[in-house]
Order: C-alpha cells, then sequence, then structure tokens
C-alpha cells in the first residue's frame, strides 16, 4: 500500500492553520481595497517564454517546467536528448511553467488587457506561486504572495503610498518591523564611480547575497568572476554608507546615482510629513537581485523574530516592455504570507477571538431537541451569528468533547427540560459557567 504523501516544500493546512492565514489574507486585502486596488486574478500557468529571462539567470534556474500533453518526447529536440543538454531539451518538451510570482504575469496582464482597463491601474493579487528552491524555514516551493502594484505612473507619490501600506498592515498585525529602502539608480550610480557599470547585474546578484554569506564570500565571489577586487572593495565600502548626504557627494560624478538620491528625496517628501509607526531605514546594501527592479526598491525584516525578508518589491520602468508596450512605468510590492504566519505562530500575535469560526455549538440530547436545534441554529443563522451544531444525537459526554476540542466558546445545550421551557442552557467553555436564554435573547446578545 502507498504511504500517503506530498512534494517536498509543500504542505497541507488543517482548519486552524487555514483560519489564521485567512486572518492574514483578510488585512492586507483590506488595506489593499482602502487605498484603492482592485483584485484581479491571472492562471497558476504561464508560458514559458513569458517567464524565462526575467527573473535573472538564478531565477530562472527556479522556474517549475511542465511538460507538453500527450507524448511530449514525440516532439523533443533527439539531438539535445541524446546529449543530455536539459537546457536545450527544455524548449521541445515544455511550453509552459508555473508562475515564480505575480509582478511579471501581471505585467502580462497589463498588455493583454490594455484596452480594457485605465491607466493608471492599481492592482491586488493574493495567489500563490511556485519556486524550485531548496526547503528550509521560512522557504517553501509553494507558497502565497500578496502583492499590490501601482503601473502607468512615474510619480514617487506610489512608492510613499506603497510604503504607508506597509506600515499600516503591519501595525494591524501586531509585527514590528524594519522597512529598508534603496534605489537601483543609486546602485547603478556606485558601480559607475567605481568602474563596475558593465557588470552591474553580476555585481547586484552578489551584493543581494551580503547579509547571507558575508563581505568576504562576496568578494571572493566577484573575484572569481573577474572583476577588480580594489573596485569591488571600494564598492562595498560605499554601500555601507547610510547618509544620502555623504552618498550624494560620494557619486558626485554620476547622473545616474545622483538621480537616484534625488528621487529617495522626493519619496521621503511625500511619506515623511505623513508619519508612520514603523522604522524606516536608508540600506544602501540592498540590492534586491531581479532583472526588472529600476527605481526605489524596498524589503520588510521582522525585528522580533530570526527570519529573512517578509517583503519585498520597488519599481520597474519598462517591464511591459518585452511584451510589447512601452514607457509604462510600474511600482509594486508583494508580502510574503508564509513567513508572516510563522512569525505570528512564533510571538503569538494571533487575536484569538476573531479567529473563531464559530460562535458556538449546539448540543442536543434526543431526537425532538436535535430537530428543535437545526431550526434555532436556522434562527441564528439568518442573523449572521455562525453556529455549528453536532450531527447526531449522541451521549452528551461524547458531544461535550467535541465541543472542547473544536475551541468553540460556547456550547448551545438542549434537552426535554429546555423544550419544555422554551429556553436554551448556554455554557461558557473558558469558564464552564451556565445560564439559560431564549434563543432571540441569544441573537441580541451575539449579533
Amino acid at each position: 500500500m502507498q504511504k500517503p504523501s506530498i512534494p517536498k516544500g509543500t504542505r497541507d493546512f488543517l482548519p486552524h492553520e487555514v483560519v489564521k492565514r485567512d486572518y492574514i489574507f483578510k488585512i492586507i486585502k483590506e488595506t489593499f481595497i482602502k487605498y484603492g486596488y482592485k483584485g484581479i486574478h491571472t492562471p497558476v500557468m504561464e508560458l514559458l517564454s513569458t517567464l524565462t529571462g526575467k527573473y535573472g539567470e538564478e531565477g530562472d534556474k527556479l522556474l517549475f517546467k511542465v511538460l507538453n500533453n500527450g507524448d511530449y518526447l514525440a516532439k523533443a529536440d533527439h539531438d539535445a536528448l541524446s546529449a543530455k543538454d536539459s537546457n536545450k531539451l527544455t524548449s521541445s518538451i515544455s511550453k509552459r511553467g508555473l508562475r515564480y510570482d505575480l509582478t511579471v504575469p501581471f505585467a502580462r496582464y497589463v498588455v493583454q488587457h490594455q484596452h480594457e482597463i485605465s491607466l493608471p491601474f492599481k492592482r491586488y493579487a493574493i495567489a500563490p506561486v511556485w519556486r524550485a528552491d531548496r526547503p528550509q524555514k521560512g522557504r517553501y516551493q509553494e507558497f502565497y504572495q500578496c502583492d499590490v502594484d501601482f503601473v502607468g505612473t512615474d510619480s514617487l507619490m506610489c512608492e510613499a503610498e506603497l510604503v504607508t501600506i506597509i506600515d499600516e498592515v503591519f501595525a494591524r498585525l501586531g509585527i514590528n518591523v524594519t522597512i529598508m529602502v534603496n534605489h537601483r539608480k543609486v546602485l547603478q550610480g556606485i558601480t559607475d564611480v567605481c568602474g563596475l557599470s558593465d557588470d552591474f547585474m553580476t555585481w547586484t546578484i552578489a551584493i543581494d547575497k551580503l547579509d547571507k554569506i558575508g563581505a568576504e564570500k562576496v568578494i571572493s565571489d566577484l573575484v572569481g568572476r573577474g572583476l577588480d577586487q580594489a573596485a569591488v572593495e571600494k564598492s562595498l565600502a560605499l554601500i555601507q554608507m547610510t547618509s544620502l548626504d555623504d552618498l550624494s557627494s560620494a557619486l558626485a560624478s554620476s547622473p545616474i546615482g545622483i538621480t537616484g538620491i534625488e528621487e529617495l528625496r522626493t519619496f521621503h517628501a511625500y511619506l515623511d510629513p505623513v508619519g508612520h509607526k514603523q522604522e524606516i531605514r536608508f540600506n544602501g546594501t540592498l540590492a534586491r537581485g531581479l532583472n526588472y527592479y529600476t527605481g526605489c526598491i524596498f524589503e520588510v525584516k521582522a525585528n522580533d523574530a530570526q527570519m529573512g525578508s517578509i517583503l519585498g518589491g520597488g519599481r520597474y520602468d519598462d517591464l511591459t516592455g518585452v511584451f510589447g508596450l512601452k514607457g509604462v512605468s510600474g511600482v509594486g510590492i508583494s508580502f510574503g504570507a508564509e513567513r508572516i504566519y510563522d512569525i505570528m505562530e512564533e510571538l503569538e500575535l494571533w487575536p484569538i477571538e476573531e479567529l473563531q469560526s464559530a460562535k458556538a455549538i449546539i448540543l442536543a440530547m434526543d431526537e425532538d431537541a436535535h430537530r428543535y436545534a437545526f431550526a434555532q441554529a436556522s434562527l441564528m443563522r439568518r442573523a449572521g451569528i455562525a453556529i455549528d451544531i453536532y450531527p447526531d444525537v449522541a451521549k452528551f459526554k461524547k458531544q461535550i468533547k467535541y465541543a472542547h476540542q473544536g475551541g468553540y466558546p460556547y456550547a448551545v445545550i438542549i434537552g426535554g427540560d429546555e423544550l419544555e421551557k422554551g429556553v436554551v442552557t448556554v455554557k461558557d467553555m473558558k469558564q464552564g459557567t451556565q445560564t439559560e436564554q431564549t434563543t432571540q435573547a441569544l441573537i441580541a446578545m451575539w449579533s
């Protein structure tokens, strides 16, 4: 007999976990909608041609490919198959892949539906994505992202609005975070003054690993790729600067670097007067290694838990350009729901009362009481009260045990005495106290 199992990097969720996850999604979605963003959906699969080349060399390796339907080897590149050339073979046996993120599919969506939407366009999406990454704590192969994007405008107000959303969401969830901000043009300015402009993507991909592997290994990696060691060391010194004024002086000879600094100042001119609850910090080491970022970039880390980034994002000036629509700038952020969940679990931040799926469960002592209980449950549900009913007439001990295990705040007990009096007995499952109430009184109390 086959032992039941699931693919590595994926998970089943028990009911108590789903309730908690839904709470996170609810807070995030409510905030998105409050700021005027509209929900969209895209397929879980995209054409590989849509996905490939958008995430850098490292990202392309993590794409899940879907085999063509039917006899996929019939049209395979047999030379590539014989040579065991997997890269060349893939294009002949797989035309589709699971989406790696929600941003590239959104860029494709904007181009494909450009005559059905109005620019500027504000969208949100909450959905699973897939990456063939090595599973570890806080990192899965299937996970949810909660994305919000603003496309069709260059205004740096958008960046300020997104950071305000970040600030509000984490404040509502009760997580203390640091919101780190940098700018890709500032990074380009650093490579300019260090003589590394031709190796910008190689440099940013390496810098993005700085907090994981340390400066020594980053330098070794870049030198091993042919970059000048003195130039690399100078660049690492520059990204450690924390003052925009100091960095402005260091990048004076780089027009693009100065542009990045000025855009960061404009961003702060919008954001700073409105105030914020979370710490917002300029971080010159923040690189965001994906190819498509061109402006402000963001990353968020929790202050009270050992966890990697729980949000990332930034501006992309021409992501739609690869799909034929030039000049449509956008900016977006993505909340990492899985890591947010793990942090809330670790820090015990769940609002228990809000996570109750049902206010109470009705327990009936005999057949007549059970039919009456069904009618009372219907009355309460019509009044908007979430209530459950035990499906069988079983021994009271069995039913009350089920109520305890289910975590119901109250048990509504109906037997012969209750039927005769026209009341129900309400047991507080936490306190152990009992009172008699009419159904209408309960509706008034719980509505």
